[in-house]
């Protein structure tokens, strides 16, 4: 299991202080997910123990500013996601097969339907349950918060969309270990075992695009192999 976390600049704390406590609490892996942050990841890995990917949130006001960052980041990351919070934003990211993730659909203004649904589940996008503001929150945000997570859920249930989940922390001191994020999916009609499939997502993502960078991949069913000459 995975946790996206908000390293440094974007975030409180390091790549390396994020990895050696998500290893602590059971973590296989990290996904930086910050557009300045540049550790030495393989240091970081060797350190800690886990894995560690690089991945950039693409944070735009409108999908014009956004696509023009998808395009120029979409190269040089292994994961890339695009924050929403606003409905022409979210709508923006699922209609795009080069976005891995949407992140924080339902922050701010942002809503999800059907229709943006079944577009994520057509492209590929995975659909991001923000676990933070139920564990960051008290009283009516908090409320509203875990109305917005089962809204969200059937919506992604029905159009049998992907889905990641995460805490979202800025701090190592936020990071959650996998069973209270199990305790707070189960809060919102998640079944455990849902809860840790959205925490491997991260993972399951972070390796079949570093296989697409590699040299051996064409395209989807079609890659370079061995062959020998014949004599």
């Amino acid at each position: 299991m995975y946790e996206a976390v908000h390293a440094h600049p974007d975030g409180e704390s390091t790549a390396a202080r994020f990895a050696a406590t998500a290893a602590r609490m059971g973590y296989e892996g990290v996904v930086v997910r910050a557009r300045d942050a540049d550790p030495d990841y393989a240091a970081v890995r060797e350190a800690s123990g886990v894995d560690v990917v690089d991945a950039v949130e693409v944070v735009a006001s409108d999908p014009e500013r956004a696509s023009g960052a998808v395009g120029g980041l979409r190269p040089d990351h292994t994961l890339l996601c695009v924050r929403g919070g606003t409905d022409r934003l979210n709508r923006f990211a699922v209609e795009q097969d080069r976005v891995d993730v949407l992140t924080r659909p339902m922050a701010d203004d942002g809503d999800v339907n059907h229709v943006l649904a079944n577009a994520a589940a057509a492209n590929g996008v995975r659909i991001e349950f923000d676990f933070g503001p139920v564990l960051r929150s008290t009283g009516g945000p908090r409320v509203q918060a875990l109305r917005d997570l089962r809204k969200l859920r059937e919506l992604v249930a029905d159009a049998g969309a992907p889905f990641v989940v995460s805490a979202s922390p800025a701090s190592h001191l936020q990071v959650r270990a996998p069973r209270e994020l199990v305790a707070v999916g189960e809060a919102i009609g998640f079944d455990a075992d849902a809860v840790r499939a959205g925490l491997r997502e991260w993972g399951e993502l972070a390796e079949r695009n570093r296989h697409r960078r590699s040299e051996a991949f064409i395209e989807p069913g079609v890659e370079r192999g061995p062959y020998e000459e014949d004599a």
